[in-house]
């Protein structure tokens, strides 16, 4: 028996690989007004870029209680940046406002409480740049790599003397009075 896939939908040329519930116009998705995380044109043109090389991996969430959406403004604006007719959504179930608001919040913030290693970010950048992918698929664009790539690291062999610990010790320097 052959294996049979179902064919992913495709908007405008972009491929859907996410799950959703529905292929929405984009006029009618609606923000919401309070959500606070405003979006910089640099990140709207890098996720822009990213939605049109990789195609749609996450998709846009709205509220059933409000109608608003609740997770993907950003996406919103770069569907919109790239000429989109529209986008895939998924549609949650909310107890009540505050419920919404939270996960609102939520979507915005638990993100930026991760702490990257950065030695492994690093490694895995440096793996990636072959010259195969655009690395602007990553996020990071070219002054932003640049940055990341000439920072100083300091190994955690190499992590700073505890000075305090090494006050009996029988050396000393004898220029600037440093014990060992």
């Amino acid at each position: 028996m052959k294996n049979k896939t179902k064919a992913l939908p495709i908007i405008d040329g972009i491929i859907v690989y996410c799950s959703h519930d529905k292929i929405v116009p984009l006029d009618e998705l609606k923000p919401n007004p309070r959500n606070y995380n405003k979006h910089p044109e640099a990140q709207i043109a890098l996720l822009a870029k990213n939605i049109k090389a990789v195609g749609w991996r996450h998709p846009i969430t709205v509220s059933n209680l409000s109608g608003q959406i609740v997770a993907g403004h950003a996406r919103l604006e770069a569907a919109r940046r790239l000429g989109l007719s529209s986008a895939p959504v998924n549609f949650q179930d909310f107890k009540d406002a505050s419920e919404e608001m939270a996960v609102l919040i939520a979507d915005n913030r638990l993100a930026e409480l991760a702490e990257a290693s950065m030695p492994e970010l690093k490694d895995l950048l440096l793996e990636l740049d072959t010259g195969a992918l655009d690395m602007e698929l990553t996020g990071f664009d070219n002054k932003a790599m640049e940055d990341l790539m000439t920072q100083f690291h300091v190994p955690d062999e190499n992590k700073p003397i505890d000075e305090a610990a090494m006050t009996d010790t029988k050396n000393e320097c004898p220029k600037c009075g440093f014990k060992w």
